[in-house]
Parts: structure tokens; C-alpha cells; sequence
């Protein structure tokens, strides 16, 4: 595909492309923003329409318009792709690398589906017994109704069939976008119908609710080629610009949940759609925002939920949020019906999630008794596991310790025992960090070591890192060093260098030590190893 995106580059200004989500202003031969993702205090995102580049000092990332699309909307590079071969008005279909045979059927599935929303939004308004659940019950106003493009599926077996075959369709095309059963009829039939709406405002797929009584109360689409639930996040179309204008975003159980939620004016509100929270989901939520709340109910599912999300989020370094305080309704819905103020002021009461899920745990056992301590060190201590950090862990600790009326010291020590009983049963309770990633002092240091390398004429230190051979990341580095470093006849770029190269090997170090501390932990004294590891930490140590 590197014609294609050659092609659309050739047709999209870098500029154009960024000012559609940044409100960029000269400077120089350069343009200058701030932030999409709200980490900067000054204006320190830079484009350069010359070189076809952006870079956003504040959060460390940079490259083309593909790479922003990718980064500010949490989408995979064929997403970003299509998105921008839409705007571009290029014809993916025509160049090589992919089956001009299933992109015809992408291509005829988006049509059908389009056609059917509005099939369905035109039976919503011809029904009065439709209308009257949708606006009177659900309490919806037409102007959500018409943001989500909400419709009504009759009740014959075969309306939506007839209708799309007179436009066209055949039957394995309506069967490819999901819309039948396998008696070749309609999915969907007497329901209400939400349709799930991708980022670039595609229809692919729909949740349906039953509108009498019946099961299954919510009939969603399958996998098809168009449509995955372990990627897909419900709302997220109508939430995205609000996320990056206030930065957060509220994940909610039900799709009911978030259409109330934008509603009653929290627009950050979006939902995984029928389906665990899965590593893709908070990839692309974590992409758009650092803050992300969960807004599960209190039972024991939203509990297990949160446990999970708090696993997923461990591996990827991201912090999570709980909303909890619904003054004694459910869920985040039927909070809404309420009061929608109720549920905007709860949105702004988050807690940590790892104290929000430790009070739970308190609530389910008997504190006083030696059994209840007992019970509620085990989970405590296997949560904790999770934790990272060192301080916030150790802080953690000590709050169970009072609790359990205990020394933290004894605490540890079981914890310490538990973590290896688990590992030598092969049990899990929540899984283990993966190790940690480049810092990001380490990823800035590396773009300011190579900014220098290829364009300070640096010749006096020698920088262990190899040149790049992208154009597009040479051109970010050529941004980088023009921003950076002093652009004068007497700038010491040897200095500069080797200034940044001490600080580079320490960062280097300090985040080796850390990785070997780890896996030390997870060691037996005993073993070969154990000493091995220990003693090239001690080495890193003498340096």
C-alpha cells in the first residue's frame, strides 16, 4: 500500500489534516500548536508543512499524517487508511497488497448497511407504538435519536430483505454485512434499533432491543468483516471530540448507558458493546486520554469487570478511575432518569480504582474476625501485585496494614509467600506486568541524541544509535533539532551531546536495574539464576 499512501500524502497537506483536530499558528517556516492530548502548559505540538511532519514535544510523538490519525483518533494504520484515502478521494481498490474481492464486499456491506439505518430510522417515525417507547419511555429526545441514528426493525420476517433487494442486494451481500439470519430472513425484527457507528461515522453493525417481552432483551451483530467486537467501542464516533477537548473518558456497561450519558451532557461517555473490556479497547481509549473512568455497576460482575480492567491496565501503564456514587440507582441509566445533574457530579467523584475495589473487598468480609483478615489479605495482596509503582505499592501496603491492624512488614512477608505459592501452582489471580516499555526520558533523549547525530555534525562523541533510514522520521528529527538546540555559529554541539549521552547511559542504567530487580523477584534463592541476575545488578550499580 505504499502507493496509495504516497498518493494521499501527494493530496492531503499535513497542516490540513491537523487543523481539522489543532489550532495551529505560524511561526517561522513551522507551524505551532498545543497539544491534542492536553499534557503540554505552553504550545509545544510543531508541524512542518515543508517536510510533511508533525512532533508534539510535550508527549513525545511525532511522524506523519498517518501516524497523527492513528494517535488521535485510536485506530489501527488500515483505519487511518481508509479514513484518509476517503478525504483524499483515492481509490484503495485500485492499487496492490489487498483482495480487490473483499474490499468489493467491505465496500457493498457499508452500502447496505447504510441503506438499512435508514430503512430503520424511516420505520421509527411511521410507528406511533415505536415512538412512543423510544421518546416517552426511554425518555430519548430527537435530537439524540437522530446523533445516533436510532431506528425500529418490523416485526415481518422478511420487510428489510424485500426492501434492499429492490435497491440491488443480493442475499450473500445483506449476509456478509449481518443483516441476516441463516433461514435467509432479517436478523432483526421488532427491536430498536442502535446502530454501532465506527470512527470515520461508517455504520457497521447494530444492538438491537427487543421491544416486547423475549429473549435474548439485546440481539447484537456478529463478527463479520466489517464489524469486531474485541476492537469496537460503542459512542466513541459522538464522544471523541469531546474526550480530547476536556480530557477524559467515561466507560459505561451499556450502550443505553452512554446514549443517556450524552444526553444529559457528558459527552465522554462510550461502552465495549456487549463484551469484556479487551487490550484493544484501552489502546485506543488510552491514545485519546490518560484519564479513563469506570463507571461499572457495584455488584459482583462490576466488580470482576474492574478487576480485569485493572489487569489490562497494568500490562499497558495506564491508571483507572471508578465512578461509583449513584445515590442508590444501578447504573449510570437509570441515575440519568433521575437526575442528569446527579450523574454529571458523579462523573467528577472518581476514585482510584485499586481503593474503590479494596473497600469492596472490605464489604464482603467480617474485619473483626481472624478469618475475615485472613480473606481480605489474600485478595488485597494479590491486587496489589498489579501495582507498579514502588511508592504508590508501599503506600497501598501500609493502608491494608491499618486496616488489618498488622505491621506492614508482616504484611510484605505474606505477600512475598503468596506470590510464590502462586507461581509454583501455576495459578494466577491477575496477570503480571509486562516488562515496562522505553521510558519516555528515554525515548526524548534518544530523539535529542539523533537530532544531533544526523544534523549537529557531531563528531567529537561518539552516540550508539543508529541513524534511521525513514524519511519521515529523519524529517521529525530534523523538526527536533531545529526546536532544540541553538541554531548559532558558536553552539557547542559536542557539548550538548555529551551532556545528553551521560544522561541517556543513566536513564539506561536505572531502568535496567529495575527490570532485573523484577525479575529477581521472581526467583527462588535457590536457583541458578538468582545469583546471576543479582550480581549484574550490583555491577550496574558500581557504574
Amino acid at each position: 500500500m505504499n502507493d496509495a499512501k504516497e498518493e494521499i500524502k501527494s493530496r492531503l497537506a499535513v497542516e490540513d489534516v491537523v487543523g481539522q483536530y489543532v489550532e495551529l499558528k505560524r511561526a517561522g517556516r513551522t507551524l505551532k500548536g498545543r497539544s491534542p492530548w492536553g499534557v503540554d502548559k505552553t504550545p509545544s505540538f510543531m508541524v512542518s508543512p515543508e517536510k510533511g511532519i508533525w512532533h508534539d514535544f510535550s508527549a513525545n510523538k511525532g511522524g506523519d499524517i498517518f501516524t497523527f490519525v492513528m494517535e488521535v483518533e485510536g485506530i489501527g494504520f488500515r483505519e487511518a487508511l481508509e479514513k484518509l484515502a476517503a478525504q483524499a478521494g483515492v481509490d484503495l481498490a485500485k492499487y496492490r497488497g489487498g483482495d480487490p474481492q473483499v474490499s468489493r464486499k467491505k465496500a457493498r456491506a457499508r452500502e447496505a448497511l447504510a441503506l438499512a439505518t435508514k430503512y430503520y430510522q424511516a420505520c421509527l417515525v411511521r410507528s406511533k407504538n415505536v415512538c412512543e417507547y423510544v421518546f416517552y419511555q426511554r425518555n430519548l429526545n430527537r435530537k439524540t435519536v437522530e446523533e445516533f441514528k436510532i431506528g425500529y426493525s418490523p416485526a415481518s420476517g422478511k420487510a428489510l430483505l424485500t426492501a434492499l433487494k429492490k435497491r440491488g442486494f443480493s442475499e450473500e451481500e445483506l449476509d456478509v454485512a449481518g443483516l441476516l439470519n441463516r433461514f435467509k430472513s432479517d436478523m432483526f425484527r421488532d427491536r430498536m434499533m442502535v446502530p454501532f457507528i465506527d470512527t470515520t461515522g461508517n455504520v457497521i453493525g447494530y444492538t438491537a432491543r427487543i421491544l416486547g417481552k423475549g429473549e435474548p432483551k439485546y440481539l447484537n451483530t456478529s463478527e463479520t468483516l466489517l464489524f469486531n467486537k474485541s476492537r469496537f467501542i460503542f459512542g466513541l464516533y459522538q464522544a471523541k471530540e469531546s474526550i480530547r477537548r476536556n480530557g477524559f473518558v467515561v466507560i459505561v456497561e451499556g450502550n443505553m448507558d452512554v446514549i443517556s450519558s450524552h444526553q444529559a451532557g457528558v459527552k465522554e461517555a462510550v461502552a465495549t458493546s456487549g463484551t469484556a473490556m479487551t487490550e484493544q479497547h484501552l489502546k485506543a481509549l488510552s491514545n485519546l486520554t490518560s484519564d479513563i473512568r469506570l463507571a461499572y455497576d457495584g455488584d459482583a460482575a462490576g466488580v470482576k469487570a474492574t478487576e480485569r480492567a485493572i489487569m489490562l491496565a497494568g500490562d499497558l501503564g495506564i491508571d483507572l478511575t471508578v465512578i461509583s456514587d449513584y445515590h442508590g440507582a444501578k447504573d449510570p441509566d437509570e441515575l440519568i432518569q433521575k437526575d442528569p445533574k446527579l450523574w454529571q457530579a458523579a462523573v467528577n467523584k472518581s476514585v482510584p480504582a485499586v481503593d474503590w475495589l479494596l473497600k469492596k473487598y472490605e464489604e464482603t468480609v467480617d474485619l473483626s474476625s481472624a478469618p475475615g483478615k485472613r480473606k481480605y489479605s489474600d485478595v488485597a495482596l494479590k491486587l496489589l501485585d498489579y501495582v507498579k509503582d514502588e511508592i504508590e505499592r508501599a503506600s497501598y501496603e501500609e493502608k491494608v496494614a491499618k486496616k488489618l491492624d498488622v505491621d506492614v512488614a508482616v504484611l510484605r512477608e505474606k505477600g512475598e509467600r503468596l506470590s510464590k505459592k502462586l507461581e509454583q501452582s501455576g495459578k494466577k489471580y491477575l496477570k503480571k506486568p509486562k516488562t515496562e516499555i522505553k521510558s519516555d526520558t528515554i525515548k526524548k533523549l534518544e530523539n535529542s541524541l539523533l537530532a544531533l547525530k544526523v544534523f549537529g555534525g557531531v563528531s567529537k562523541i561518539q552516540i550508539p544509535l543508529e541513524i534511521p533510514e525513514d524519511d519521515t522520521r529523519l524529517a521529525e528529527l530534523e523538526l527536533i533539532f531545529n526546536s532544540e538546540h541553538q541554531l548559532s555559529e558558536n553552539a557547542d554541539y559536542d557539548r550538548e551531546a555529551k551532556e545528553l549521552l551521560d544522561r541517556y547511559r543513566e536513564e539506561v542504567k536505572k531502568q535496567k536495574i529495575k527490570e532485573l530487580s523484577k525479575r529477581l523477584d521472581e526467583l527462588d534463592e535457590n536457583d541458578e539464576e538468582y545469583e546471576k541476575v543479582l550480581r549484574e545488578i550490583r555491577n550496574l550499580q558500581k557504574l
